[in-house]
């Protein structure tokens, strides 16, 4: 779900959400891992694909008493024969009932923008050609050509044009059909210029990657290694290119010849969570079980994992390896060893606070008051702070420390450096490195602004330089071109009605005229946005606590309680919501004259730590009391009324609109709740449930009784009620990380005490997907379009009746 270090790119987060269910990386489960959302499957559902089992053949049940075992427990098997003529049945009665959505205006148009030639294609630098000098840009592509997808190459000089000429270096349809295999692009890991041998150094290229391909768009992917110079796949036999079967697997180079990896390589390889739970030293051409392992943790911690730092490209830098042992999601033991030194050395931090390294610097985000007394610091550190200190001072005082040699510890000499110290309303959002600049990424009540910060002369400490000098309701994002040998960066900006728009910028230039070096690309106005405006709202629950909510409406909007407004959240993982432009939503709601609301919950992270902790645990309802509140305020400003107001969200998300269904159904008319989490009694042991205890609870303790079985949602329908509100559940039979039961199971039940009541649930289940629910463009444009037009037509009285 989040990352276990600070990340040096755009943020530290590892969600899904955006028109996926507003994929971006905002709004699904997070995973622990850098990984991309990346849809590429050509699964379309038809109704062919369903079988004639009728639901009424499946078994039935009474409502679950604590104690008495689950009696839809059958629906965890993914894919046993019942659990799929549930799924399959289920789906062909939801179309015969809402209609197919490819023949709806809504698919065509989404279909249409997905697949459109005029998207931004975004870019990874990955070297220079030879012969040129050119700096060499990959990107990932799908089209209606190639719906599974293409990585294609081409130069910076060719991407400045406005007919960019690329070369397409790997087909990942051609390859499905050549090897059978539905593949989903899920990324790649590249072997570092400067730990190759053969890349000709920092103004060479990179030779090699290791791709991660995914069946289907599960989370579990096979590892690969492939030549970008050859531009084909080292093969495992005859050219021993490293190769690994599906799993959940994480891996680096360490050199050219060996790599860091966590793998699934038998019994006690992987924790309870699914996660790698041992690091392998895997030489070319051995066995990865021949590999030794290098660092381990336990069975029941989340996950493990090592890595090297190059930032010896820094004056005054030098090469960490990083080793990281997470205990739970939030908490981890963090070992850092640098080139020289012959062991590692646990870094004497706070089990939450993250580390990353700059040049010489380390820096640390604080997610708790740190008093570093004994730490050559007398200040306290505020939590949600972003601070920097003398990495190599700072592990020979994290060795002294844990020696217990008083006088070294006195000898450390330790400086601490603040970048930022939130305020009640400011809260750090990650930071971007180039060559000479470090560009940090702060909210101002939700909105967005960045500070450009120098690398001062040999090495030392950073110098404010510029940036944005007040927070704006945008999304913009500075990644480095090349951070070894460049101060360029790509710029990109966009807002719910602004479309996205790249520019080559050089951070040399800030505060000046030529900032901006030339504008690269810009996505057209993808929906009519003519007459749109945003503002911010404020909601307070019972508590007194100020919730921000973005929302979008034409402007001079009747507020009579007509207009069909919906209502987004996620709440959860300490990730935050903000602007950015949203194709699917701008067509599928907005254009019709609907309001599109988000609101900026607790258990998020738009106030920074505090904000997201606010909502741990036992505090868990918080997040849904804000949300009740913002949906109450909406009702309350005549923007809407319950019979026009549908809430919608995934995952984290999906439990909380799941708890919209059970704690305030008469607030909503439609609720739409994405492969979401429903049973908290057996969450924990479902796929990579065990990873998020630290933000729910453990439902084998004590929580279940004091406070998790009060948001079950799975656990709290009311069979007293003759009524609820439209409800439409969906969900992916590929999803490996929440598990499809959770949507299964409770729709089962639904249906079943449901019956003879007013009680419309819909279900679909995708065949495939993984976690984001579709994995292409045309499973993308059908789920958006089988849930906007469900919402809609809830909120038009022009669903069927029931």
């Amino acid at each position: 779900m989040m990352m276990m270090m600070i990340s040096s790119g755009r943020r530290a987060l590892f969600l899904l959400h955006s028109s996926r269910l507003i994929l971006s990386a905002r709004a699904f489960t997070p995973s622990l891992v850098s990984q991309a959302f990346r849809p590429g499957n050509s699964f379309l559902p038809s109704s062919h694909t369903f079988s004639s089992t009728k639901l009424s053949s499946l078994p039935m049940a009474n409502t679950i008493m604590d104690g008495e075992e689950d009696p839809y427990i059958w629906l965890e098997e993914v894919e046993s024969p019942e659990s799929i003529a549930f799924a399959e049945s289920a789906n062909a009665k939801c179309l015969a009932e809402l209609g197919d959505p490819t023949e709806t205006d809504t698919y065509k148009r989404v279909l249409t923008a997905l697949q459109s030639d005029e998207r931004i294609p975004h870019v990874r630098m990955l070297g220079y050609e030879k012969d040129t000098g050119d700096m060499l840009l990959y990107n990932f592509w799908r089209d209606a050509n190639s719906p599974k997808g293409i990585w294609r190459k081409t130069t910076l000089q060719q991407y400045q044009s406005a007919d960019t000429e690329w070369t397409t270096v790997l087909d990942l349809d051609k390859l499905a059909k050549e090897e059978d295999i539905s593949w989903v692009w899920k990324g790649y890991t590249a072997l570092p210029r400067s730990l190759d041998s053969q890349s000709g150094g920092p103004m060479g290229r990179v030779t090699r990657v290791l791709l991660n391909l995914s069946r289907g768009g599960a989370d579990a992917t096979f590892l690969r290694e492939f030549d970008l110079l050859t531009e084909s796949f080292v093969d495992a036999e005859n050219d021993d290119g490293f190769s690994l079967p599906e799993a959940k697997t994480r891996a680096s180079y360490k050199s050219r010849d060996v790599l860091l990896v966590g793998a699934d390589t038998g019994e006690d390889s992987m924790t309870s969570s699914g996660y790698p739970r041992t690091v392998r030293e895997w030489k070319r051409g051995t066995k990865i079980e021949d590999a030794p392992i290098v660092f381990e943790g336990e069975k029941t911690d989340v996950s493990c994992g090592q890595y090297l730092l190059d930032e010896s490209d820094r004056e005054g830098g030098d090469v960490y390896e990083v080793q990281s042992r997470s205990i739970s999601f939030y908490d981890r033991y963090t070992y850092v060893k640098k080139q020289s030194d012959d062991t590692f050395t646990k870094l004497a931090i706070a089990l939450n606070t993250g580390v990353s390294f700059c040049g010489r610097w380390m820096m640390i985000r604080v997610k708790a008051d740190w008093e570093p007394e004994d730490n050559g610091s007398d200040k306290t550190f505020k939590s949600g702070s972003f601070l920097y200190v003398d990495a190599g001072s700072f592990i020979e005082f994290s060795k002294a420390k844990a020696d217990g040699d008083e006088d070294a510890i006195k000898n450390c000499n330790l400086e601490y450096h603040v970048l930022f110290e939130p305020t009640a309303t400011t809260s750090y959002s990650g930071y971007s490195t180039t060559k000479s600049y470090l560009i940090v990424y702060i909210l101002d009540d939700v909105k967005e602004q960045l500070t450009f910060y120098k690398l001062g002369e040999g090495g030392g400490p950073f110098v404010q330089v510029g940036g944005d000098e007040q927070g704006q309701i945008r999304s913009v994002s500075a990644s480095p071109v090349d951070s070894k040998t460049s101060d360029l960066i790509f710029q990109t900006t966009s807002s719910y009605i602004s479309p996205s728009k790249l520019v080559l910028a050089d951070a040399n230039k800030i505060g000046t005229d030529d900032y901006m070096v030339s504008e690269l690309k810009s996505l057209p106005e993808m929906f009519d946005s003519s007459g749109l405006e945003v503002s911010q709202q404020f909601a307070t629950p019972k508590d007194g606590t100020r919730i921000p909510y973005f929302m979008i409406h034409k402007k001079g909007m009747k507020l009579d309680g007509s207009t069909p407004t919906l209502l987004y959240g996620y709440g959860g993982f300490e990730v935050s919501l903000g602007p950015r432009y949203v194709t699917s939503v701008g067509i599928s709601w907005l254009e019709r004259g609907g309001v599109y609301v988000e609101a900026n919950i607790r258990g998020g992270g738009e106030y920074g730590p505090q904000w997201h902790q606010q909502a741990l645990r036992e505090n868990r309802n918080l997040c849904y009391e804000d949300f009740i509140a913002v949906g109450e305020h909406l009702v309350e400003s005549k923007v809407c009324t319950p019979q026009t107001l549908a809430c919608r969200g995934g995952s984290n998300g999906g439990l909380l609109t799941g708890n919209m269904l059970v704690q305030a159904p008469d607030l909503f008319q439609a609720i739409h709740i994405a492969v979401p989490l429903l049973d908290m009694k057996r969450y924990s042991k479902l796929l990579a449930g065990a990873s998020w205890m630290a933000e729910y609870g453990d439902p084998d303790t004590d929580d279940w009784e004091n406070f998790l079985h009060k948001y079950s949602p799975y656990h709290n329908i009311d069979v007293s009620r003759d009524k609820y509100p439209n409800v439409l559940v969906t969900t992916s039979t590929r999803d490996d990380r929440v598990h499809p039961a959770h949507a299964r199971k409770m729709v089962k039940k639904l249906w079943d005490e449901g019956q003879g009541k007013e009680w419309p649930v819909y279900y679909y289940e995708n065949i495939e997907g993984g976690h984001g629910g579709a994995s292409d463009s045309r499973q993308e444009a059908f789920m958006t379009s089988l849930s906007y037009d469900f919402m809609w037509r809830a909120l038009t009285n022009a669903l069927p009746r029931k």
